[in-house]
């Protein structure tokens, strides 16, 4: 069963001779549970459909429907609510907070989503420990590596326990090193938690993690390919 659908969609941003078609007419669906990778040159549209997958930006024409709802006619609040509630997010900039440990960092958007102080405890407890942090829960952000801290940005965005983790390029600020580990913990996600993972990259060693890899060119599907497969020929 696919946990998000999109048909048919478009996206055009500008007018006249600054028009662009960011996306030209995307089919996609992407089964609960499933690891997909997105990848294409600059420009190809991947962040811009990850974007209108996670609800933060609205597609020109075409529909999105994420566990069952369609995007298109849900108020802006009901969009926020289903972004805090089923879908995690992860980007290539940590995004944390400079005067936050680590633990503060990942239970935030639990703490203002006005979850239980005990549920917000244990739910960041056990994300760090996923990740593998637990013994890095009081420290700064500048006192962690940038690997530590995607991977603290991870457990914020799997405390919530989404169905669907977006990732637009995590491992693009990182060594080959930590960003093998990333990439293993995505997996992992997937694997132990059930959780659908969505990656854009533009590494087909991050690729090859994916079920399925699929590949955009001028705002259109040009072909869809198997992870392994992806990893072994580039």
């Amino acid at each position: 069963m696919a946990i998000v659908e999109v048909q048919g969609l478009t996206k055009v941003y500008g007018l006249g001779a600054a028009r662009v078609e960011a996306l030209r007419g995307i089919d996609l669906a992407i089964d609960r549970g499933e690891f997909v990778a997105i990848m294409g040159p600059s420009g190809s549209g991947k962040s811009t459909l990850l974007q209108i997958m996670g609800g933060l930006d609205a597609p020109t024409d075409g529909t999105v429907q994420v566990a069952g709802k369609s995007l298109g006619t849900l108020t802006e609040l009901e969009r926020t609510l289903l972004r805090r509630e089923r879908i995690g997010f992860v980007f290539q900039a940590y995004n944390l907070i400079s005067v936050l440990t680590a633990a503060e960092n990942v239970a935030l958007p639990l703490t203002l989503a006005g979850r239980p102080a005990a549920e917000v405890r244990s739910r960041s407890e056990r994300a760090l420990q996923l990740v593998g942090l637990t013994e890095r829960g009081r420290h700064l952000p500048e006192e962690l590596s940038g690997g530590q801290q995607q991977r603290v940005a991870i457990a914020r965005a799997l405390a919530a326990e989404p169905a669907m983790l977006l990732a637009d390029e995590p491992t693009g600020n990182l060594d080959s090193r930590t960003g093998t580990e990333v990439m293993v913990l995505l997996r992992r996600s997937c694997d132990e938690l059930g959780q659908t993972v969505v990656l854009v990259t533009h590494d087909p060693r991050a690729a090859g993690y994916a079920d399925r890899v699929v590949f955009l060119e001028d705002g259109v599907v040009a072909a869809i390919r198997a992870g392994k497969e992806v990893a072994v020929h580039g």
